[in-house]
C-alpha cells in the first residue's frame, strides 16, 4: 500500500516572498515519510515572528520565538485510530535570518525545519545527547536523500 498523503499548508504571513510553494513542501513530506506505510494527515503553518512568538510562549513557556514547533495529535480516547500526525509551525522570519546569519541556502533551511518538524511528530527529541544524536543523524540522512549533501546544522 503506498502511503496517501494531506497536506494542509496554512500560510500566516504578511509577506509571501521566499515561502517554498505547496508543491516543494509535498515533495520534502513525501520522502520524508516514503516508508511510513500509513494515511498520512499534516498541516504546515507558516506564520510571522509574532504569532510564533505566542505559540512559544503559551506552549514552551519561552519568552523568545523559535524557527520551528510541531505538535502531535494524541487522540482523546485510547483506541481511536486517525490518520492526523499533526501541525508544524515555522516562522518565517527567524528561517530567513538564520539562512543569513548561518550562511546556508534559504531552501536547504526550510526542508531542514520540516524535516525536524515531521521527526518531533514522529516522537522524536532532542532532550537527552544520545536522542539529540539519533536525531541529527537521522536529519542528516534525509538531508542528503533530498540531495542537500553540504547543509551543516547549527543547532
Amino acid at each position: 500500500m503506498a502511503n496517501k498523503i494531506t497536506l494542509n499548508l496554512q500560510i500566516a504571513c504578511t509577506n509571501l516572498y521566499g515561502i517554498p510553494n505547496k508543491k516543494i513542501f509535498q515533495k520534502w513530506i513525501k520522502k520524508i515519510f516514503f516508508l511510513y506505510n500509513k494515511k498520512i494527515e499534516l498541516t504546515i503553518r507558516i506564520v510571522d515572528i509574532q504569532e510564533m512568538l505566542y505559540l512559544n510562549w503559551y506552549y514552551a513557556g519561552k519568552k523568545h520565538p523559535t524557527n520551528v514547533l510541531s505538535f502531535p495529535f494524541k487522540t482523546p480516547l485510547k483506541g481511536i485510530l486517525s490518520s492526523l500526525l499533526g501541525d508544524i509551525v515555522i516562522c518565517k522570519q527567524i528561517i530567513e535570518y538564520e539562512s543569513k546569519q548561518y550562511n546556508i541556502s534559504s531552501i536547504m533551511h526550510w526542508a531542514h525545519m520540516i524535516i525536524h518538524g515531521s521527526l518531533h511528530l514522529l516522537g522524536y527529541d532532542h532532550i537527552l545527547n544520545k536522542d539529540a544524536e539519533l536525531m541529527h543523524q537521522m536529519e542528516l540522512n534525509i538531508m542528503q536523500k533530498f540531495g542537500y549533501h553540504n547543509y551543516y546544522f547549527f543547532n
